[in-house]
């Protein structure tokens, strides 16, 4: 199975990956493209809904509310996100402002919740790792905020280095150290025509692939082993969100290269 899709822009809702319909059974994921007045309308039925802005703003209308001019940064390089949640059982119309630019993350819930912006001033940042394999990463979207299933968040790889090693995963239920979470990975760069490696594998070979990934490409995390590596000259950005039987960030790393955890704790240390 190929577990890399694209986005090609076009104005209105693009689903990308939808449960049951690609290799995952708990995750959706689409893009919002909107110019200024172009309106687009989305039920959200049994799930929960975040909207990730990536770039530009926003109104958002659904039962008695309008939030108007939702928005702040121009690109995934200019700041932190601001979002829009919504629970299930809601109707809710996005309407440009200006060209804008919305990452759709949901997944089935089975509680009310209530809806709310999550401004920048909300999202947490911090560094992971240590060269060459270090990134800054902003939490967005957790137990923190409203959401019950969703985890999402912000990557970005300076040029050349390695995120998410050593390669970990969340696909054995042995909380509290690991859950049973689906993910997506969606990429950006800059400049544009940057890319990266993807790599996803399992220890018995099922699944062992390495994409070269793009502008607007994403890759589905089902199960099994994952790590990603930068070109040089590009920064990269992808935005990564999980759902699954457990919130948060619960994951185990490869055993064979674990190792390299150590050495991070002693450079960290002696910093």
């Amino acid at each position: 199975m190929n577990f890399k899709k694209s986005y090609t822009p076009k104005v209105g809702y693009t689903p990308i990956c939808t449960s049951g319909e690609c290799s995952l059974k708990m995750l959706d994921f689409g893009i919002v493209e909107l110019f200024k007045g172009d309106s687009v309308t989305i039920d959200t039925g049994d799930k929960e809904f975040a909207f990730i802005i990536l770039g530009g703003h926003a109104d958002f209308a659904f039962d008695d509310v309008n939030w108007t001019f939702v928005g702040g940064r121009r690109s995934v390089f200019e700041g932190k996100a601001t979002s829009v949640y919504i629970p299930r059982g809601k109707s809710v119309t996005i309407t440009g402002c200006e060209h804008v630019k919305i990452a759709v993350c949901s997944t089935k819930v089975d509680v009310d919740t209530e809806a709310e912006i999550v401004g920048p001033d909300r999202v947490r940042a911090s560094v992971l790792g240590v060269k060459p394999w270090e990134r800054d990463t902003h939490f967005i979207i957790d137990g923190n905020t409203n959401a019950k299933r969703l985890t999402i968040g912000e990557a970005f790889i300076t040029p050349g280095n390695w995120a998410g090693f050593p390669p970990h995963k969340h696909d054995v239920d042995n909380m509290p150290q690991e859950g049973v979470l689906e993910e997506i990975y969606y990429f950006l760069f800059q400049p544009e025509q940057g890319f990266a490696i993807q790599c996803l594998y399992t220890k018995d070979g099922e699944i062992d692939e390495a994409y070269r990934v793009k502008n607007d490409d994403l890759v589905e995390f089902p199960y099994g082993y994952h790590t990603t590596v930068g070109a040089p000259g590009y920064n990269t950005y992808f935005l990564w969100l999980m759902a699954g039987r457990d919130q948060g960030f619960f994951r185990s790393n490869d055993p064979d290269h674990d190792w390299v955890s150590a050495v991070e704790n002693m450079v960290k240390k002696n910093r």
